[in-house]
């Protein structure tokens, strides 16, 4: 029976998340559903690298399904997008060996974060991007990422709800830059906690505007106390931009 690997785009807008929810309109429901169209009424279980949150946006999560149908993987590109609602597209397909797996194989994620840096509202951008209106100190920013790169507990950039218990994550690169009236943050690790990408980007904002002093991220870090930490920014701005396995 073929594996398929895909890599899926979504606007997070109307979705209560990526996971199924009793009730509620989700991606993997939406994936499932059609695959279910697709393989004449026999449900298809879909795995994906994680989970995204409600309004969280997608450019590369990465899906993969088992089926009986013996299609060329162009076509189930074109068939799934076909079917699949407009606020969902597959970017690419593949067969894969039966071995391989979205999340346990993933080696490494790369998320973004963008802000509209405006005192005022654009309703065009307002379920893609964070409006941010105060000035921000990117040399403090800067000096305040350095600290928190490598491998750390990072049990106070996570949200209270987090369910596993090691916390231990890798860092590899923070960095952000303008673009179109945007501030892009881009974190790549090789993985990430239950909130931790928003937080951190709640913290480093704090740091920006001056109500944090950039030192303090490695207090934060020992301190493994979540209400030491920023807020956690809204879900809007996020994007699961690539998801990296050992052959990238």
């Amino acid at each position: 029976m073929p594996r398929l690997k895909c890599i899926v785009s979504y606007d997070g807008t109307q979705f209560s998340g990526y996971q199924v929810q009793p009730g509620k309109r989700t991606v993997q429901g939406e994936i499932e559903k059609t695959l279910t169209k697709l393989n004449k009424g026999e449900h298809i279980r879909v795995s994906a690298s994680g989970r995204t949150d409600a309004g969280v946006h997608a450019r590369g999560q990465v899906i993969h399904f088992d089926t009986s149908l013996e299609i060329e993987p162009a076509r189930w590109q074109i068939a799934l997008n076909s079917l699949l609602p407009a606020d969902i597209a597959v970017s690419s397909a593949e067969i894969v060996q039966q071995e391989f797996h979205a999340r346990f194989d993933a080696s490494g994620k790369e998320y973004r974060y963008f802000l509209l840096l405006s005192k005022h509202r654009d309703p065009f951008q307002r379920n893609y991007a964070y409006q941010y209106p105060l000035e921000l100190n990117y040399d403090a920013m800067r000096e305040a990422s350095k600290q928190l790169l490598g491998t750390h507990d990072f049990t106070s950039f996570c949200s209270a709800k987090t369910e596993v218990e090691d916390r231990v994550r890798t860092l590899k690169e923070i960095d952000f830059y303008e673009e179109n009236g945007m501030l892009v943050f881009r974190f790549v690790g090789n993985g990430f906690l239950y909130n931790m990408v928003r937080i951190l980007v709640g913290t480093l904002l704090e740091v920006g505007n001056g109500r944090r002093a950039a030192g303090t991220m490695q207090g934060l870090l020992e301190s493994k106390d979540r209400t030491l930490a920023g807020k956690t920014a809204p879900g809007h701005g996020l994007y699961l931009w690539k998801v990296f396995y050992d052959e990238d």
